[in-house]
């Protein structure tokens, strides 16, 4: 007899979240973590601690920015940084300890330590070996570098670093231009930091519709932040409290040498599999060092299955959930399904950005035929009423047919507003169906039916 019915690995929103729908389907489960407090990446150094620092630094830009307009008169608040990383850490442990909640309510077992794999049907954490029918690995990823740049996490860190320096630095350089970089990048310029992004490539966050990119990067830089586009870093150099970054212009080869007190690494990350032993397992890999799986999730060694980060696809907590409640259907002998084409994205900026489906540019690349309806958020009185006229809704609909290919949005609450989108794109819905439904009004979301009508006869108040 197996000690369990399914052992996972890894205690992140895909690991978790398949430890208990596994638990609720009947299965005898147990979750392997290392770290001192569940929830991984996302909980402890990623999406909850920066969402945290996001939310409190917005508050403090509508101190010096909004109030006074609003009759809301008095002295702007001073930063008090190790207070906002104390409610920082407060709001993670409360999720972590929710999570330890979750997966005691559900009976399943926390293995506290590290996993490796010695053959399939066995889990070793530290000196004991665990047997199971089935396992999940869901271990995450790690930050990823770049060559010539040492991360020390104290002056050169990754955003595991960021969320906890010792002070707000005058000068941050953050190398790339994606979802981290920006989010970050955002918290501190909004704290005081001279922030310098230098990207790779000739627009920010890669793959996301080319016209939101644009006017997301005209915005930050309204808001102070510095673009340095088409720049490939060659090193930094780190002394015990300053940096300096040396990067090459793509356009004309030229060197060029900017000073920081921190250096933010936001290049991506990596599948993290370190320790599991795969390769004495026969796992087979992809190019890009993520665990191959089939069309069930399972991978090349029966029994053993994989989700989330270290498997291809975007590396984003809900796809990782979606994943996780998959596997555990298809264990408990049912029918596990992930919708890839209806994942949205979404960058907790100001304004906020959100994304699900095709874009312009992958429309094109596929000859589809399509149409666009456009709605700015400037003829939306709610968004006029809070300041938060900026941006613009864009919807995709098939030209014959109308159905809703995609979405994207740039303005207040974009991460919210996205998923209206993700349940018509799931249901087949029509840009007309979308139009016909009445929204409340004043709302944001007024803007999203406008934009349908826009794929239409045309927008009503634009």
């Amino acid at each position: 007899m197996s000690d369990y019915d399914v052992i996972i690995i890894g205690s992140g929103p895909g690991g978790y979240v398949a430890a208990i729908r596994c638990a609720q389907l009947g299965l005898k489960t147990a979750c392997v973590e290392g770290r001192d407090t569940l929830g991984g990446t996302c909980l402890n150094v990623g999406c909850i601690p920066s969402k945290a620092l996001l939310h409190a630094s917005h508050m403090l830009h509508e101190a010096e920015h909004n109030f006074a307009e609003m009759g809301l008169k008095g002295k702007s608040p001073s930063v008090d940084w190790p207070q906002m990383l104390k409610y920082k850490q407060s709001t993670v442990d409360t999720n972590t300890k929710g999570v330890a909640f979750l997966l005691k309510k559900n009976k399943v077992d926390w293995i506290k330590g590290w996993a490796s794999i010695p053959e399939a049907g066995k889990v070793k954490v530290g000196d004991d070996i665990h047997t199971a029918k089935n396992i999940i690995i869901a271990s995450g990823s790690e930050p990823s570098s770049l060559p010539g740049v040492e991360v020390d996490e104290k002056v050169v860190v990754t955003s595991t670093g960021a969320l906890e320096l010792g002070k707000v630095p005058k000068k941050l350089v953050v190398i790339g231009a994606g979802v981290i970089g920006l989010e970050l990048g955002s918290v501190y310029a909004r704290l005081g930091s001279e922030v310098t992004v230098v990207e790779y490539l000739d627009h920010v966050t890669p793959g996301m519709d080319a016209e939101v990119s644009h006017q997301f990067q005209k915005l930050l830089t309204k808001q102070g932040l510095t673009f340095i586009m088409g720049a490939a870093v060659q090193k930094t150099e780190a002394t015990k409290s300053k940096a300096k970054v040396t990067y090459k212009l793509r356009s004309d080869e030229s060197e060029h040498v900017i000073d920081a007190d921190t250096v933010l690494v936001a290049t991506g990350r990596s599948p993290y599999v370190k320790g599991l032993g795969l390769d004495a397992l026969g796992i087979t890999m992809t190019k890009r060092g993520q665990i191959a799986v089939n069309n069930h999730w399972e991978t090349s060694v029966k029994g053993i299955y994989a989700l989330g980060d270290v498997i291809e696809g975007p590396m984003l907590a809900h796809k990782a959930e979606d994943e996780g409640m998959a596997v555990a259907e298809q264990i408990a002998g049912k029918h596990g399904h992930v919708n890839y084409s209806v994942i949205p994205g979404v960058i907790y900026t100001h304004p906020e950005v959100a994304n699900v489906g095709e874009t312009e540019e992958t429309l094109k690349a596929a000859g589809r035929a399509y149409k666009v309806g456009k709605f700015s958020f400037m003829g939306n009185a709610r968004a006029k009423a809070n300041f938060s006229g900026d941006g613009f809704v864009k919807l995709l609909a098939d030209k014959e047919t109308d159905r809703i290919l995609g979405c994207h949005i740039i303005g207040p609450s974009a991460g919210e507003l996205i998923h209206e989108i993700c349940v018509a794109m799931e249901f087949g819905a029509s840009a007309q169906d979308l139009a016909m439904t009445c929204h409340a009004h004043p709302t944001y979301s007024e803007a999203v039916r406008e934009a349908a009508l826009a794929c239409g006869d045309g927008a009503i108040h634009m």
